[in-house]
């Protein structure tokens, strides 16, 4: 094989191509310099089966927890430089079964889904190399295609650019879940630039261009520097000041032009100052020289000033308010979007802003695999996966280099069941699940990332003692550390990697670490002691509750969901307190702070739940234990009491020691065992245990399970328990029935940032809004 083209895919291989030996599917999109292949390969990774261990109706049955194997199917993203593309089929033929063996009779009739100038040229190639037929795929079609999937399928896929004050480059991700994206215009800029309206998932056209792209800025930039890469050429730019090149405003009249409106500083001519006349002297040698950086500045704004000011007017034509930029001439480069954001803002005067996409490299590719699946179905649901980064291990970069935005790998696995979001919401496209976002907040990106590296040794102690016995837990236990750290270390210096940055990504990236080596319920022997421990408490506390006088007891029902939402071994705070099994749920009623607490709206949904029952309540449920069963289910028995359907929201898969929904159906029969109204309310179908399509301690409420959504419509009153659910998720969340964020806060950073001590009280009740 070519020595090279290890260059070229950034080795170690195994890395490079992951899952390849279990692809099934191929694409490739072939450019002039690059090509993209993506596949789709099964995967397997573990999961648990939760079944009783003596009769359903038995409240002293416990359960087992065996660890099975499922397999799921997930969309992997590979580029690699043109050149080496033989090498590259070469690879993949020797090392994926499905496409080869031996003389790959099995495969004869097959066809491979091929896009890009390079679709003509490589098919011989692609046909003898791996024993199919080529469908050249329309490049436009695979370009929209992909750019309509990735922009419904991957949260904050599109984004804004700014550049500080200080320097440095912000990126602002867009929320589009849930948004009709339809109609955007979208600029690909390669050589040249085409301009599209989209208007649909089958509907588009050419509606512009022009000759003046990245050809030509790297053409004459080859003439005019010496830069000997396009890279090279956007490096100079970005080091550069045009105005010791182009002829500005104040040049020719000594400052602004107020009676046009123009300012000082805009540039009245480019490459104005180079005007032969004016600096040359009598006997044709240079008075000044020009600096091969502001040269290439100049050129840069050349180019994108022309890009920006044909594409505003294309939207202002056909009343357009989102243009979408892609193409070579993108590729991240933070001097190439300032320059195309300032031209689009100072065109529109700041009413059209320019979008830029995570992954346009990857949308012909994206195109030309869809048209090999049957096109982008309706009813499937793509998560974004966070792969081992292959180029962890990469060089260090120059200062010139260190602004590049790093777009990352692309992995994509198919969720089991559609997400949709939630129907209840009512803020609409203003929706933002987090809190905070840590990717343009240096000192709060970094107290997250430090707090979760002083933790990391207790995850992986939790991890392999849940597999104790297991001869490989240790070493895994290790292997998991390793790869979490390498992936903090991306996101600790370049935050955008995998899209917006908040506290939900970096704990849903532990997950995704565990769970990457054979950890699928790390805290598994914690949920099943501690469920056992709160179930023998459970009914001496529902016959103390009902005792009391209704406003009294839900009060007490308060100060319990509270107390039980202490339990949380993902609160580095806490697990100090939890930790040798001592600490009782009495222990954590006296950590309740007195009233008023930090969001007090109890005497409101008091005085709401007395005057008039809810018909239904959704209740999107925290951790196992204390917390759902001394905290959860009393308030589940005084809404049936109040003749309340109750609906319980739980994680579909187990994370930390939240309640996964399969082991919440069997505690819903052992706990209906001891409490006769959960019981009948179970068989009666006015208690109802549903999945909310969440994998994280957080939830996004624009991606829950499809089925939640369609029991909303009598939803009156939705429950946000736990911190991470209704506090670093969801806080300012706004619904058209009434909502209640109950939640004690467990760190001292989010303390602060509310205002608020360590374990205060958020129980934020708030009426339904008609916001839109």
């Amino acid at each position: 094989m070519d020595s090279n083209y290890a260059k070229s895919i950034s080795l170690p291989t195994k890395e490079s191509f992951r899952n390849l030996e279990n692809a099934k599917r191929f694409a490739i999109d072939i450019g002039g310099s690059l090509a993209k292949l993506a596949y789709l390969a099964e995967v397997q990774k573990p999961a648990v089966r939760m079944k009783r261990e003596t009769g359903e109706d038995n409240a002293a049955a416990s359960y087992e927890v065996e660890t099975i194997n499922e397999s799921s199917e997930r969309l992997h993203f590979v580029k690699f430089e043109t050149q080496y593309v033989e090498s590259c089929m070469e690879f993949i033929r020797s090392e994926c079964p499905a496409l080869c063996n031996g003389n790959s009779s099995h495969q004869k009739g097959q066809h491979l889904c091929v896009t890009g100038g390079g679709a003509f040229k490589y098919r011989p190639l692609l046909e003898e190399k791996l024993a199919v037929t080529v469908d050249k795929q329309d490049e436009m079609h695979c370009l929209i295609t992909g750019a309509n999937f990735v922009l419904n399928q991957v949260p904050n896929e599109s984004f804004l650019f700014e550049k500080g004050s200080d320097g440095e480059s912000h990126f602002h991700h867009q929320n589009n879940a849930g948004q009709n994206i339809f109609p955007y215009l979208l600029v690909n800029i390669g050589s040249g630039v085409s301009i599209l309206k989209v208007d649909s998932p089958t509907e588009y056209q050419r509606i512009g261009g022009t000759a003046m792209g990245g050809g030509t800025f790297w053409g004459l930039g080859s003439l005019l520097t010496d830069a000997q890469s396009f890279d090279e050429l956007l490096q100079l730019a970005g080091r550069g000041t045009s105005r010791n090149v182009d002829m500005l405003v104040s040049d020719i009249y000594g400052g602004e032009y107020a009676a046009l409106g123009l300012p000082g500083d805009l540039t009245a001519s480019s490459f104005g100052k180079c005007i032969q006349s004016r600096y040359r002297a009598s006997d044709g040698t240079p008075e000044k020289s020009f600096r091969q950086e502001d040269v290439a500045k100049s050129l840069l704004h050349v180019i994108s000033n022309g890009i920006g000011q044909i594409a505003y007017l294309n939207a202002r034509l056909h009343n357009l308010e989102r243009i979408y930029f892609a193409g070579y001439f993108i590729r991240g480069h933070p001097v190439t979007m300032h320059t195309i954001t300032y031209a689009i803002n100072y065109w529109s005067k700041g009413s059209i802003q320019a979008l830029f996409l995570r992954h346009e490299g990857y949308l012909g590719a994206i195109g030309a695999f869809l048209a090999a699946n049957g096109g982008d179905k309706d009813n499937e649901t793509w998560e974004e996966y966070f792969p081992t980064i292959p180029d962890v291990k990469r060089r260090e970069r120059t200062a010139s280099e260190s602004s590049v935005m790093e777009l990352g790998s692309l992995e994509l696995e198919r969720r089991k069941s559609k997400l949709q979001v939630l129907p209840l919401l009512a803020c609409g496209k203003n929706y933002r699940a987090d809190l905070f976002d840590l990717t343009n907040t240096a000192a709060a990106r970094n107290y997250w990332i430090d707090l979760l590296k002083a933790g990391l040794d207790k995850v992986a102690k939790h991890a392999a003692y849940s597999q104790l016995g297991v001869p490989d837990a240790n070493e895994r236990a290790a292997d998991f550390k390793r790869r979490f750290l390498e992936r903090l270390s991306v996101v600790q210096d370049t935050p955008n990697y995998y899209g917006s940055l908040s506290i939900r990504k970096l704990l849903d990236m532990r997950s995704a670490c565990l769970l990457e080596v054979g950890f699928f319920d790390p805290y598994s022997k914690e949920k099943q002691h501690e469920n056992e421990a709160a179930l023998c408490q459970l009914v001496a506390l529902v016959d103390k509750l009902a005792a009391l006088p209704l406003p009294e007891r839900l009060l007490q029902i308060a100060k319990n969901i509270l107390a039980g939402n202490v339990f949380d071994w993902g609160a580095q705070a806490v697990v100090k307190l939890i930790e040798g099994g001592k600490f009782q749920f009495d222990d954590s009623l006296q950590l309740v702070p007195e009233r008023p607490w930090l969001e007090d709206g109890f005497d409101r949904w008091s005085a709401r739940i007395q005057e008039k029952p809810y018909k239904c309540a959704l209740i999107f449920i925290d951790n196992s234990g204390f917390d759902i069963i001394l905290g959860i289910f009393p308030l589940v028995c005084e809404l049936l009491r109040q003749n309340t359907k109750v609906i319980l929201a739980a994680n579909s898969e187990p994370v930390l020691n939240d309640v996964q929904h399969s082991e919440l159906l069997l505690l819903a029969h052992r706990v209906g065992a001891l409490v006769p109204a959960v019981r009948s309310a179970l068989v009666e179908n006015r208690l109802v245990i549903v999945e909310s399509g969440s994998l994280s301690p957080c939830i996004d409420l624009s991606r829950v399970d499809q089925q939640l959504c369609r029991m909303c419509s009598e939803v009156d009153l939705i429950v946000l328990e736990g911190m991470g659910r209704a506090v670093h998720t969801n806080y300012n969340a706004q619904f058209t029935c009434d909502s209640l964020k109950v939640a004690i806060i467990k760190n001292q950073w989010l303390a602060d940032q509310l205002g608020g001590k360590l374990f205060s009280a958020v129980f934020k009740y708030e009426p339904c809004s008609s916001a839109s």
